[in-house]
Protein backbone atom coordinates (compact mmCIF):
# COMPACT_ATOMS: atom_id res chain seq x y z
CA UNK A 1 0.00 0.00 0.00
CA UNK A 2 1.12 3.54 -0.75
CA UNK A 3 0.44 6.22 1.83
CA UNK A 4 0.23 9.97 1.48
CA UNK A 5 2.84 11.76 3.57
CA UNK A 6 2.11 15.30 4.69
CA UNK A 7 5.55 16.32 5.86
CA UNK A 8 7.62 15.78 9.01
CA UNK A 9 6.68 18.75 11.15
CA UNK A 10 5.30 22.21 10.57
CA UNK A 11 5.35 25.11 13.02
CA UNK A 12 1.57 25.46 12.78
CA UNK A 13 0.08 22.82 10.47
CA UNK A 14 -2.79 24.01 8.29
CA UNK A 15 -5.61 21.73 7.24
CA UNK A 16 -6.29 22.27 3.56
CA UNK A 17 -8.97 20.46 1.59
CA UNK A 18 -6.33 18.37 -0.20
CA UNK A 19 -4.59 17.45 3.03
CA UNK A 20 -7.88 16.52 4.67
CA UNK A 21 -8.60 14.18 1.78
CA UNK A 22 -5.14 12.62 2.06
CA UNK A 23 -5.50 12.15 5.80
CA UNK A 24 -8.92 10.52 5.43
CA UNK A 25 -7.53 8.04 2.92
CA UNK A 26 -4.52 7.33 5.12
CA UNK A 27 -6.74 6.70 8.16
CA UNK A 28 -8.85 4.32 6.09
CA UNK A 29 -5.77 2.33 5.10
CA UNK A 30 -4.52 2.27 8.67
CA UNK A 31 -7.86 0.84 9.78
CA UNK A 32 -7.65 -1.83 7.07
CA UNK A 33 -4.22 -2.86 8.35
CA UNK A 34 -5.47 -2.96 11.93
CA UNK A 35 -8.24 -5.39 10.96
CA UNK A 36 -5.91 -7.55 8.86
CA UNK A 37 -3.17 -7.81 11.49
CA UNK A 38 -5.54 -8.50 14.38
CA UNK A 39 -7.53 -11.08 12.43
CA UNK A 40 -4.37 -12.97 11.57
CA UNK A 41 -3.15 -12.73 15.17
CA UNK A 42 -6.47 -14.03 16.49
CA UNK A 43 -6.28 -11.81 19.56
CA UNK A 44 -5.82 -8.17 20.44
CA UNK A 45 -7.74 -4.93 20.77
CA UNK A 46 -9.55 -3.62 17.68
CA UNK A 47 -12.07 -1.20 19.21
CA UNK A 48 -9.73 1.43 20.60
CA UNK A 49 -7.26 0.99 17.74
CA UNK A 50 -9.92 1.86 15.15
CA UNK A 51 -11.25 4.69 17.28
CA UNK A 52 -7.89 6.48 17.37
CA UNK A 53 -7.09 6.31 13.66
CA UNK A 54 -7.70 10.02 13.02
CA UNK A 55 -5.58 11.05 16.00
CA UNK A 56 -2.60 8.96 14.91
CA UNK A 57 -3.01 10.06 11.31
CA UNK A 58 -3.00 13.72 12.32
CA UNK A 59 0.09 13.27 14.50
CA UNK A 60 2.21 11.29 12.06
CA UNK A 61 0.89 12.55 8.71
CA UNK A 62 -0.44 16.00 9.55
CA UNK A 63 2.90 17.59 10.43
CA UNK A 64 2.59 17.73 14.21
CA UNK A 65 5.35 15.31 15.23
CA UNK A 66 8.99 16.07 14.47
CA UNK A 67 10.60 12.72 13.71
CA UNK A 68 12.84 10.81 11.31
CA UNK A 69 11.83 7.23 10.42
CA UNK A 70 15.34 6.59 9.08
CA UNK A 71 16.83 7.61 12.41
CA UNK A 72 14.31 6.64 15.14
CA UNK A 73 16.72 7.63 17.93
CA UNK A 74 17.41 11.13 16.62
CA UNK A 75 17.82 13.27 19.72
CA UNK A 76 15.89 16.18 18.22
CA UNK A 77 12.71 14.18 17.75
CA UNK A 78 9.43 14.74 19.52
CA UNK A 79 8.28 11.85 21.70
CA UNK A 80 5.02 9.95 21.22
CA UNK A 81 4.16 7.67 24.15
CA UNK A 82 1.19 5.31 23.90
CA UNK A 83 0.27 4.77 27.53
CA UNK A 84 -2.78 2.60 26.81
CA UNK A 85 -0.47 0.18 25.04
CA UNK A 86 -3.16 -2.34 24.18
CA UNK A 87 -4.24 -0.23 21.18
CA UNK A 88 -0.76 -0.60 19.66
CA UNK A 89 -2.11 -2.07 16.37
CA UNK A 90 -2.95 1.49 15.24
CA UNK A 91 0.48 2.71 16.35
CA UNK A 92 2.18 -0.12 14.46
CA UNK A 93 0.10 0.59 11.34
CA UNK A 94 1.10 4.25 11.47
CA UNK A 95 4.79 3.51 12.06
CA UNK A 96 4.86 1.01 9.19
CA UNK A 97 3.19 3.53 6.89
CA UNK A 98 5.79 6.14 7.80
CA UNK A 99 8.62 3.72 7.05
CA UNK A 100 9.90 2.82 10.50
CA UNK A 101 9.87 -0.87 9.59
CA UNK A 102 8.70 -3.10 6.71
CA UNK A 103 4.96 -3.32 6.14
CA UNK A 104 5.29 -7.12 6.26
CA UNK A 105 5.96 -6.94 9.99
CA UNK A 106 2.26 -6.21 10.51
CA UNK A 107 1.52 -9.83 9.57
CA UNK A 108 3.53 -11.02 12.58
CA UNK A 109 1.56 -9.16 15.26
CA UNK A 110 1.54 -11.02 18.60
CA UNK A 111 3.54 -13.96 17.28
CA UNK A 112 6.46 -15.44 19.22
CA UNK A 113 9.72 -13.56 18.54
CA UNK A 114 7.84 -10.92 16.55
CA UNK A 115 9.03 -7.32 16.57
CA UNK A 116 5.39 -6.35 17.14
CA UNK A 117 4.25 -7.58 20.52
CA UNK A 118 0.73 -7.31 21.93
CA UNK A 119 1.87 -4.25 23.87
CA UNK A 120 4.61 -1.85 22.70
CA UNK A 121 8.19 -2.92 23.44
CA UNK A 122 10.74 -0.14 23.04
CA UNK A 123 13.70 -2.50 22.50
CA UNK A 124 11.94 -4.50 19.79
CA UNK A 125 10.08 -1.96 17.66
CA UNK A 126 11.60 1.12 15.97
CA UNK A 127 9.61 4.24 16.78
CA UNK A 128 8.29 3.00 20.12
CA UNK A 129 9.46 5.35 22.85
CA UNK A 130 8.32 3.41 25.91
CA UNK A 131 7.28 -0.14 26.75
CA UNK A 132 3.72 0.23 27.96
CA UNK A 133 0.66 -1.81 28.84
CA UNK A 134 0.63 -1.61 32.63
CA UNK A 135 -1.89 1.19 32.75
CA UNK A 136 -0.70 4.53 34.09
CA UNK A 137 3.00 3.84 33.64
CA UNK A 138 3.20 5.46 30.22
CA UNK A 139 1.71 8.66 31.56
CA UNK A 140 4.36 8.86 34.27
CA UNK A 141 7.18 7.98 31.87
CA UNK A 142 6.03 10.65 29.40
CA UNK A 143 5.91 13.19 32.22
CA UNK A 144 9.48 12.30 33.12
CA UNK A 145 10.55 12.63 29.49
CA UNK A 146 9.06 16.13 29.30
CA UNK A 147 10.84 17.18 32.48
CA UNK A 148 14.16 15.74 31.28
CA UNK A 149 13.87 17.47 27.90
CA UNK A 150 13.23 20.79 29.62
CA UNK A 151 16.20 20.31 31.94
CA UNK A 152 18.35 19.59 28.87
CA UNK A 153 17.14 22.81 27.26
CA UNK A 154 15.53 21.10 24.30
CA UNK A 155 12.50 22.31 22.38
CA UNK A 156 11.09 18.84 21.73
CA UNK A 157 7.47 18.12 22.55
CA UNK A 158 5.99 15.03 24.19
CA UNK A 159 2.64 13.63 23.10
CA UNK A 160 1.15 11.09 25.51
CA UNK A 161 -1.91 9.12 24.47
CA UNK A 162 -4.07 7.53 27.13
CA UNK A 163 -7.41 5.77 27.42
CA UNK A 164 -10.26 7.01 29.58
CA UNK A 165 -10.55 3.65 31.36
CA UNK A 166 -6.85 3.95 32.15
CA UNK A 167 -7.58 7.10 34.13
CA UNK A 168 -9.23 4.98 36.81
CA UNK A 169 -5.67 4.15 37.90
CA UNK A 170 -4.43 6.39 40.70
CA UNK A 171 -0.91 6.36 39.25
CA UNK A 172 -2.12 8.45 36.31
CA UNK A 173 -3.08 11.30 38.57
CA UNK A 174 0.31 11.27 40.30
CA UNK A 175 1.84 11.82 36.87
CA UNK A 176 -0.62 14.62 36.06
CA UNK A 177 0.02 16.24 39.43
CA UNK A 178 3.76 16.20 38.73
CA UNK A 179 3.29 17.69 35.26
CA UNK A 180 1.31 20.56 36.72
CA UNK A 181 3.72 21.04 39.61
CA UNK A 182 6.68 21.39 37.26
CA UNK A 183 4.66 23.52 34.80
CA UNK A 184 5.46 21.22 31.89
CA UNK A 185 4.13 23.07 28.87
CA UNK A 186 6.14 20.81 26.56
CA UNK A 187 3.75 17.88 26.97
CA UNK A 188 0.27 17.28 25.57
CA UNK A 189 -1.82 14.42 26.89
CA UNK A 190 -4.52 13.10 24.55
CA UNK A 191 -7.33 11.14 26.20
CA UNK A 192 -9.21 8.61 24.07
CA UNK A 193 -12.65 9.41 25.51
CA UNK A 194 -14.77 6.57 24.15
CA UNK A 195 -16.51 5.70 27.44
CA UNK A 196 -15.57 2.04 27.01
CA UNK A 197 -13.30 -0.47 28.69
CA UNK A 198 -13.11 -4.24 28.79
CA UNK A 199 -15.81 -4.67 31.46
CA UNK A 200 -18.29 -2.10 30.19
CA UNK A 201 -18.78 1.65 29.96
CA UNK A 202 -16.45 3.73 32.11
CA UNK A 203 -19.46 5.59 33.50
CA UNK A 204 -20.70 2.26 34.92
CA UNK A 205 -17.40 0.60 35.90
CA UNK A 206 -15.82 3.62 37.61
CA UNK A 207 -17.23 6.99 36.65
CA UNK A 208 -14.45 9.51 35.90
CA UNK A 209 -16.75 12.43 35.08
CA UNK A 210 -16.52 15.38 35.09
CA UNK A 211 -13.17 14.73 33.42
CA UNK A 212 -12.60 18.28 32.22
CA UNK A 213 -13.21 19.69 35.69
CA UNK A 214 -10.78 17.19 37.22
CA UNK A 215 -8.00 18.32 34.88
CA UNK A 216 -8.82 21.95 35.49
CA UNK A 217 -8.52 21.29 39.23
CA UNK A 218 -5.09 19.81 38.55
CA UNK A 219 -4.15 23.12 36.88
CA UNK A 220 -4.19 21.94 33.27
CA UNK A 221 -5.11 23.65 30.06
CA UNK A 222 -8.13 21.61 28.92
CA UNK A 223 -9.26 21.27 25.31
CA UNK A 224 -12.19 19.13 24.19
CA UNK A 225 -12.42 17.92 20.59
CA UNK A 226 -14.19 15.47 18.33
CA UNK A 227 -11.55 12.79 17.84
CA UNK A 228 -12.84 12.00 14.34
CA UNK A 229 -12.91 15.59 13.02
CA UNK A 230 -9.65 16.75 11.46
CA UNK A 231 -10.79 20.36 11.81
CA UNK A 232 -11.17 19.95 15.56
CA UNK A 233 -8.06 17.78 15.95
CA UNK A 234 -5.88 20.29 14.10
CA UNK A 235 -7.35 23.20 16.07
CA UNK A 236 -6.75 21.39 19.36
CA UNK A 237 -3.17 20.35 18.57
CA UNK A 238 -2.25 23.79 17.26
CA UNK A 239 -3.74 25.46 20.33
CA UNK A 240 -1.86 23.06 22.60
CA UNK A 241 1.42 24.15 21.00
CA UNK A 242 0.76 27.80 21.85
CA UNK A 243 -0.29 27.41 25.49
CA UNK A 244 2.49 28.07 27.99
CA UNK A 245 3.00 27.78 31.73
CA UNK A 246 1.22 24.50 32.39
CA UNK A 247 0.51 21.14 30.74
CA UNK A 248 -2.32 20.62 28.29
CA UNK A 249 -4.79 17.78 27.90
CA UNK A 250 -6.94 17.18 24.84
CA UNK A 251 -10.05 15.17 25.66
CA UNK A 252 -10.79 13.53 22.32
CA UNK A 253 -14.33 12.18 22.08
CA UNK A 254 -14.17 9.03 19.97
CA UNK A 255 -16.26 6.03 18.97
CA UNK A 256 -14.91 2.57 19.74
CA UNK A 257 -14.58 0.53 16.56
CA UNK A 258 -15.02 3.59 14.34
CA UNK A 259 -15.47 2.64 10.70
CA UNK A 260 -16.92 -0.82 11.34
CA UNK A 261 -20.67 -0.72 11.87
CA UNK A 262 -21.11 -3.70 14.18
CA UNK A 263 -18.20 -2.63 16.37
CA UNK A 264 -19.56 0.89 16.67
CA UNK A 265 -22.94 -0.54 17.65
CA UNK A 266 -21.62 -2.96 20.29
CA UNK A 267 -19.01 -0.61 21.74
CA UNK A 268 -17.03 -1.97 24.67
CA UNK A 269 -17.64 -5.58 23.61
CA UNK A 270 -14.94 -5.01 20.96
CA UNK A 271 -12.38 -3.69 23.41
CA UNK A 272 -10.42 -6.94 23.41
CA UNK A 273 -12.17 -9.26 20.95
CA UNK A 274 -10.90 -9.84 17.43
CA UNK A 275 -13.20 -10.52 14.48
CA UNK A 276 -13.51 -13.95 12.95
CA UNK A 277 -13.05 -14.52 9.22
CA UNK A 278 -16.62 -13.59 8.27
CA UNK A 279 -16.68 -10.57 10.57
CA UNK A 280 -13.30 -9.43 9.23
CA UNK A 281 -14.60 -9.70 5.66
CA UNK A 282 -17.53 -7.45 6.55
CA UNK A 283 -15.21 -4.97 8.26
CA UNK A 284 -12.81 -4.85 5.32
CA UNK A 285 -15.67 -4.35 2.88
CA UNK A 286 -17.03 -1.47 4.95
CA UNK A 287 -13.53 0.03 5.02
CA UNK A 288 -13.26 -0.22 1.26
CA UNK A 289 -10.49 -2.78 1.20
Amino acid sequence: MEFAVAGVQLDMPTLTADLKSELAETARKLRVNVIKSLTKAGCGHPGGSLGMAEIFTALYFGGFVRHDPKNPNWTGRDRVVLSNGHICPILYAALAARGYFPHEWLDSLRQIDSHLQGHPAMHKTPGVEMSTGSLGHGICAATGMALALRIDGGDQHVFCLTGDGELEEGLCWEGFMSAAHFKLDNITYIVDRNDAQIDGRTVDVMNIDPLDKKFEAFNFNVITANGHSYEEIFAALNKAKTLKGKPTVIIANTIMGKGVSYMEKEGYKWHGKTPGAEQAAIALKELGA
